[in-house]
């Protein structure tokens, strides 16, 4: 299950401020660690997950290399990956290949089904919170869609809906919320883009292209840190719109 087994690890660190400290490249010191996903903390500190190892790295703030953080012996993990937390503390967690969304609520000992099995959902994977409530995610295709599943009052997931982007979006995979209406994106094409939701359109801006493998993305102070070549994070400098 995709984008499962680092859920209790990764919401430790989630929205990003704070200098980038002039990192052009953060890599990570071990190998065959193949991260595919990547978040980071106020103080600018980048996490990464590894997809075949288990174990979740940390670069701290101005380093260039990231280290051993956590092992997976001492939690369980087989591998890691990517997981979004809500302010409430509620945790989503996408399915890929189950074509559904389940949450992990606040006190909750176990995963539950959010969002059923739907057409629409199928290959979903990144996945993100924006202002007006709602759980916004993407599906790894070409031409990827970009859905959003309202949050009903009782907290229950309405149908999904599809948003017409104003460009095709080609594998896309991490999102990372950066203001009320907006989001990053990383596309396994090779490019990191801005997201801007306006009712059922979004604009798609380009950032940078030629990221071979894009993954995921994180912002830290004036800088997004996009996950490339499951081998490291390359820095494109992104100013958060106000």
């Amino acid at each position: 299950m995709k984008r499962l087994a680092g859920a209790f690890v990764l919401t430790l660190a989630i929205a990003a401020t704070g200098a980038a400290q002039g990192r052009p490249e953060i890599e990570i010191n071990d190998t065959m660690v193949s991260p595919e996903s990547i978040t980071s903390a106020q103080d600018g500190t980048l996490f990464f997950g590894s997809a075949t190892k288990g174990t979740i790295y940390r670069a701290t703030a101005g380093a260039a290399r990231a280290e051993a953080w956590i092992q997976p012996g001492s939690t369980g993990l087989m591998n890691t990956l990517g997981v979004f937390a809500a302010q409430d503390g509620t945790t989503y967690v996408t399915d890929t290949t189950g074509g559904r969304i389940l949450r992990l609520k606040p006190g909750a000992s176990a995963l539950e089904v959010w969002a059923p099995m739907d057409p629409l959902l199928a290959t979903v994977d990144g996945i993100a919170l924006l202002a007006d409530g709602s759980v916004y995610a993407n599906t790894y295709t070409t031409p990827g869609r970009l859905l959003r599943v309202p949050v009903r009052p009782d907290g229950s997931a309405g149908p999904p809906v599809q948003i017409e982007t104003s460009q095709p979006l080609s594998r896309p995979d991490g999102l990372r919320s950066v203001g009320r209406n907006r989001m990053l994106q990383a596309e396994g094409q090779g490019r990191v883009a801005e997201i801007t939701i306006n009712g059922d359109r979004a604009d798609v801006r380009v950032l940078q292209e030629g990221l071979t493998g894009a993954t995921a993305v994180t912002v830290i102070g004036a800088t997004a840190y996009v996950l490339v070549e499951r081998l490291k994070a390359v820095a494109v400098p992104y100013s958060v719109p106000r």
